[in-house]
Formats: structure tokens, C-alpha cells, sequence
């Protein structure tokens, strides 16, 4: 007997690009009021989330900064605003070049 997944299509995306689009079990995430899980043929959502994680099936994670939800006809839109990425690699380079341009300096 073969077993058959009950499914949702979730997508999700930023302001610039498409961040995730596939057939999914569950998502669990974070929302103004608590935290909830949404299931195939989950009643119609308009909601907020705040920061946190959006997982998936419970195997994936996307961190967000904050995003909207709308889920309707088995079908999850989240438009969302990502976590900014780190900046520290930035700052270890800049000094690096300071460094090498301070070293430089004391060289000559």
C-alpha cells in the first residue's frame, strides 16, 4: 500500500529574491500573538511574525528578521525581511588592510 504526503505549497521570499518554494508537510513560526504551526488545510491565515525562524517539516530553518504570512487554499505565501548578514567578516578584512597598510608604512 503506498503511503501518500498531504502537502502545502509554501513560498517564501524577500523584497529581492526567492529565498524558498516547495511542497511542504508543516511549518512552525513565530507570530505577533505566539507561536503556531501550520498543516495542509490549516484555516485561512493573515498574520505577523517577529523575529525568529521559519522551520520546515522540521528539517529546515530560514531566520528571519520579521515578515508577513498569508495562508489560503493550501497555499502559504510569507513575504519577509531577512536577518542582515554579519558584518564582522567585513571589519576582520578592513583591518587586515590597515594592518598591511600600517606595516608598510613602518617599513619604509
Amino acid at each position: 500500500m503506498a503511503r501518500y504526503r498531504i502537502t502545502f505549497k509554501l513560498t517564501v521570499m524577500t523584497p529581492d529574491a526567492l529565498v524558498y518554494e516547495n511542497e511542504v508537510e508543516s511549518i512552525f513560526l513565530t507570530g505577533d500573538r505566539g507561536e503556531y504551526e501550520v498543516l495542509p488545510y490549516h484555516y485561512p491565515v493573515i498574520g505577523i511574525l517577529k523575529k525568529g525562524a521559519i522551520i520546515i517539516d522540521w528539517k529546515e530553518s530560514i531566520s528571519i528578521k520579521s515578515g508577513l504570512i498569508r495562508f489560503f487554499a493550501n497555499d502559504c505565501i510569507i513575504l519577509v525581511e531577512p536577518m542582515p548578514r554579519e558584518k564582522k567578516k567585513k571589519k576582520k578584512v578592513e583591518d587586515e588592510i590597515a594592518f598591511s597598510t600600517d606595516t608598510e608604512k613602518d617599513s619604509e
